[in-house]
């Protein structure tokens, strides 16, 4: 995920695994091991997403197909998962990161501040500007299409 197109994801995933070898001796126990290994992810894709604008070119990245046990479930899969991909996608990556570090994996956002490297405020307000620009997102989604709202 991270923004990292699914054709590139076992290569990143690599990089990944070859930063967290290289680093294992400079870890320290400040906090959890993934916040740290979250703060690696980031840079790889950070660094990854540099090279790609650099190279110029246009990587498409294909939506997997959704499955459920009816065509009508498979519908709503698709949309709300294209949906949550949009909303993420539109945030600036470091209101995503805050965002997807506190939502989803819940981790204390005074580890969040130390994984991105940024004051604590700073996290909370990133934090707080993404659900505003979400639930913007969500609230002219349900304004341009009343049916699935």
């Amino acid at each position: 995920m991270l923004g990292v197109p699914e054709g590139d994801l076992d290569d990143a995933l690599q990089e990944v695994f070859l930063v967290v070898f290289q680093r294992m001796r400079d870890y320290e126990e400040r906090g959890r091991v993934r916040a740290w290994l979250y703060s690696i992810c980031t840079r790889v894709v950070w660094t990854r997403r540099r090279v790609q604008r650099r190279r110029r070119e246009d990587l498409v990245d294909y939506p997997e197909a959704a499955v459920g046990p009816t065509q009508h479930d498979r519908v709503i899969d698709h949309e709300a998962l294209a949906l949550g991909h949009q909303l993420l996608q539109g945030l600036p990556p470091e209101q995503r990161d805050v965002f997807w570090l506190y939502e989803v994996e819940e981790l204390p956002m005074s580890e969040i501040a130390r994984a991105i490297d940024c004051p604590l405020q700073t996290a909370y307000s990133r934090l707080h500007k993404a659900r505003e620009r979400i639930l913007a997102a969500v609230k002219l989604a349900a304004a341009k299409d009343p049916d699935h709202a």
